[in-house]
């Protein structure tokens, strides 16, 4: 299927390992050119090398504080200036610390909104004049299952990532007469090193053997595994191409069936 991408300018947050990078890989083998942001240099060198070996295609590695507005204005300037322009957003951030209520305080809260929910606002706001300006723009917005479905130990980012859904519906809205789409994407469990985190977490908190928390983690997943980062990747990039045009606002589980509500 050719899903129209060949040539666009793709902007791809926390594109240095995990989900970022396998939507930066999948991005540039269907043909677009690829910008990733990360803070970590040695992590950025090391996927621009694996994804230009991969698909031949040059990628553009900037370093910064998804967290801090100029810092995101100047990736995105940058990426302008060597691209000529954005035409598709993907936004991502790590994960916040995991846990419950009592193990926070109030200011945890809005360092986990800053990651999650603040880098989403700064970089729509510094690309869409770019997109509105060719009538033609996708933004994909990574959250987590718990937007839908909240999970106990990770309160922080509950609170966080339904605040990026709430945003990019409510901008979906506003931008859909300049042929721009938005739409955020919800994660189950992938394999990524962010989910081996998790597992080691519960270890800890419970006292359990690794081997159980996986269990425990699959057994709540109907298709009984893990998704793989290719799954995850393959339904962005449909949702940033010429097929998808007319789906906007949506906030789309990627779950094995995790999710229970109707």
């Amino acid at each position: 299927m050719n899903l129209g991408l060949n040539g666009k300018v793709a902007f791809v947050m926390a594109g240095s390992k995990g989900l970022g990078k396998a939507v930066a890989l999948k991005l540039a083998e269907e043909g677009a050119k690829v910008a990733i942001v990360a803070h970590n240099p040695s992590n950025l060198e090391i996927a621009k090398k694996e994804i230009e070996s991969k698909t031949g295609n040059s990628v553009l590695t900037m370093i910064a504080d998804v967290t801090k507005e100029p810092e995101v204005k100047g990736a995105i300037d940058e990426a302008v200036k060597h691209f000529g322009t954005i035409h598709i957003l993907f936004t991502n951030a790590g994960g916040p610390l995991s846990g419950g209520f009592f193990d926070f305080k109030p200011e945890d809260y809005l360092k986990a909104v800053e990651l999650n929910l603040m880098s989403t606002i700064y970089t729509v706001y510094a690309v869409v004049p770019y997109m509105k300006e060719q009538k033609w723009g996708r933004i994909v917005a990574s959250t987590s299952i718990s937007v839908k479905q909240p999970l106990d130990n990770l309160i922080l980012s509950n609170v966080s990532r339904a605040g990026v859904v709430a945003f990019i519906k409510s901008v979906s809205n506003a931008l859909a007469p300049f042929g721009i789409t938005a739409n955020s994407v919800a994660p189950g469990y992938t394999m990524t090193e962010r989910v081996v985190s998790l597992l080691k977490a519960r270890v800890e908190h419970e006292g359990i053997l690794f081997e159980e928390a996986e269990k425990a983690m699959v057994g709540s997943i109907p298709m009984g595994r893990v998704g793989t980062v290719h799954e995850f990747s393959s339904t962005v990039a449909f949702l940033c191409s010429e097929s998808a045009s007319y789906i906007t606002g949506v906030t789309l589980p990627i779950d094995g069936g995790f999710i229970k509500g109707v």
